[in-house]
């Protein structure tokens, strides 16, 4: 017959203690996953999360718009006091016609339907900063001697902004072109068939104007399929004081 060794008082005290640390383990293992399993199945009143997501919505919405900062006409940096904003876009070929902008007014645009062919143009007091007409002359087939008058009444406390569509110089001539370069003009007397042209200017412009673009129609650098790439101009001008 085999004798059983019987547990030593020893070692059944060391198991004691083992045994219920291992049932706390368990047992708390256990109610964890049970909360954490409640917590992600739980279901709110249909009003409170919506009231959740909208605060959630609202939250977000203010954090974007603190770091966003709204300027006139889109510019990249506002302006100063006494400046006023504005953005010039000339026509994409003859598909996409331009677009002005001042003091955050969209004065002229393919969507206001008040755009045409050759060059338009926009007079503004340049004390006030109010709209005071917007036309645009067809240089292609029109009468040129409009657009020599137009210029000729222009008054020292008027800004001008213009920008060309499909074809600014056709009908260009010597008198025109004195009189933007009067305005302040650098590139007019370049300009010719096709060309791409963006200007702002006044009498009182003593030189050059800082506020112009020009790109010549090339076939070798032509964007377009007869017609060079669209330009865009913005910027801040001083106010007349």
């Amino acid at each position: 017959m085999k004798l059983v060794k019987a547990a030593s008082p020893c070692s059944a005290g060391v198991l004691r203690p083992l045994a219920v640390i291992f049932a706390v383990v368990t047992t708390w293992l256990f109610i964890r996953e049970y909360i954490n399993f409640n917590l992600k199945t739980l279901r709110l009143p249909r009003w409170m999360g919506g009231l959740i997501t909208q605060a959630s919505f609202f939250s977000t919405v203010t954090e974007v718009s603190s770091q966003l900062v709204k300027t006139k006409c889109g510019l990249s940096k506002s302006c100063q006091d006494n400046f006023f904003a504005f953005k010039i876009v000339s026509g994409a070929a003859n598909v996409v016609g331009p677009t002005m902008c001042f003091e955050d007014q969209m004065i002229m645009s393919p969507v206001k339907n008040n755009v045409g062919r050759g060059l338009n143009i926009v007079l503004v007091d340049g004390t006030t900063g109010v709209v005071l007409t917007q036309k645009c002359f067809d240089m292609y087939s029109g009468d040129a001697s409009l657009l020599a008058k137009f210029l000729k009444e222009i008054s020292e406390q008027m800004l001008v902004l213009v920008a060309s569509y499909d074809d600014p110089g056709t009908k260009m001539n010597k008198e025109i072109r004195e009189l933007f370069s009067n305005l302040g003009s650098t590139h007019v007397t370049q300009l010719g068939f096709r060309d791409s042209w963006v200007f702002l200017g006044a009498q009182n412009f003593k030189s050059k104007s800082p506020f112009e673009q020009f790109l010549k129609n090339d076939p070798e650098t032509n964007k377009y399929d007869g017609w060079p790439e669209l330009l865009e101009l913005e910027g801040c001008v001083p106010r007349k004081i």
